[in-house]
C-alpha cells in the first residue's frame, strides 16, 4: 500500500470521554454537531505533496519520535481505516469505500495556543505509528469482520507494562459503519475553515485528489495511566486490535491480531 499517496486524515471526538480526558473540549466549544454523540470535526495529519509541514510523511511502524521541544505527548490509540474515495463530475466525494482496516497510533502533543487540531497532529517523521498488517474488510457495516475487533493499548515504562487505553469494542464507536461513512463524506465535501477544524475540500483539491484516504477513526478513552502520564524516551508503546473470539491480549502474534510496537525516542 502506498500510503505516502493517500491523504490522512483523523476523527475528533468519535469515543465518549476523550476529549475530556485529553482535555480538549474548551478546542471544540464553539463548534455546532448534529447530536451530542457526534464527532467534531475531521482533520489533516498528512497531505501529500503538500510544501507545508503536514507534507512531512509522518507515520512510522518501530519508533515514535518525540518533538525536540518540550512536548506532553500521549498515544491516542485508534482504528485506522484505509478507504478508497470516489468522486464525482465536480469533484465532490460521493463515496468510501472501506478496503482494510489497522491499528493505529495518532500520537498527539498537548500544545497550549494550537490554532488548529493538526498543530498537535504532526511534527515530522515518525510522528505515527501503524500495526503489523492489515485486516481485509468484508463489508463496511453490521455482520462484517469488524463486528468482532476489539482495540486495546498499553505503555511499558522502566519494564512495567500499563494499560493506557480502555479495552474497547470497535462497536463502540459513536460513529461507525455506514453512519460513519455518510458523516465523513459531508465533512470532507463541506466541513469549513472554522475554529480548529479545516477546509477539507480545500486539502483534497490542492494534493490532486488523491485516490485513496486513510482516516484514524477516533481515539478510545484513557485507563488511569494513560490520563496522568504522558509518554516519555525509553517507553514502548502497544496498540492491538484482536479479534474476540480467536485472541487474546498477549503480545503473541495470531493471524488475526495486529500489533502496532513502538520505542519512544
Amino acid at each position: 500500500m502506498r500510503l505516502e499517496e493517500s491523504i490522512c486524515l483523523g476523527v475528533a471526538g468519535n469515543f465518549a470521554h476523550h476529549l475530556e480526558q485529553a482535555g480538549e473540549l474548551e478546542d471544540f466549544k464553539d463548534v455546532v454537531t448534529e447530536s451530542l454523540d457526534a464527532p467534531k470535526g475531521i482533520f489533516p495529519f498528512y497531505l501529500p505533496g503538500s510544501e507545508g509541514f503536514l507534507g512531512v510523511y509522518s507515520i512510522g511502524t518501530d519508533r515514535l519520535h518525540l518533538p525536540t521541544y518540550e512536548a506532553n505527548a500521549q498515544v491516542e490509540p485508534e482504528i485506522a481505516v484505509l478507504f478508497e474515495v470516489v468522486y464525482g463530475e465536480n469533484h465532490e466525494v460521493v463515496d468510501l469505500q472501506a478496503k482494510a482496516f489497522t491499528a493505529f497510533n495518532d500520537c498527539t502533543i498537548r500544545k497550549e495556543g494550537a490554532k488548529k487540531i493538526s498543530e498537535k497532529k504532526s511534527w515530522g517523521s515518525n510522528s505515527k505509528g501503524i500495526g503489523d498488517k492489515w485486516i481485509a474488510i468484508d463489508k463496511f457495516e453490521e455482520g462484517g469482520v469488524m463486528d468482532n475487533y476489539h482495540l486495546c493499548s498499553f505503555v511499558k515504562r522502566e519494564g512495567v507494562l500499563h494499560p493506557y487505553g480502555v479495552d474497547a469494542p470497535l462497536l463502540g464507536y459513536s460513529y461507525f459503519y455506514q453512519k460513519l461513512k455518510d458523516w465523513l463524506i459531508e465533512k470532507m465535501n463541506h466541513q469549513k475553515e472554522f475554529g480548529p477544524l479545516e477546509d477539507i475540500a480545500a486539502h483534497l483539491k490542492a494534493c490532486g485528489y488523491p485516490k485513496e484516504a486513510l482516516v484514524s477513526i477516533g481515539a478510545t478513552a484513557y485507563a488511569t495511566f494513560g490520563e496522568k502520564h504522558y509518554l516519555q524516551s525509553g517507553d514502548e508503546v502497544y496498540v492491538m486490535a484482536y479479534h474476540k473470539e480467536k485472541d487474546d491480549t498477549t503480545f503473541t502474534p495470531s493471524e488475526s491480531k495486529i500489533i502496532l510496537h513502538q520505542r519512544v525516542v
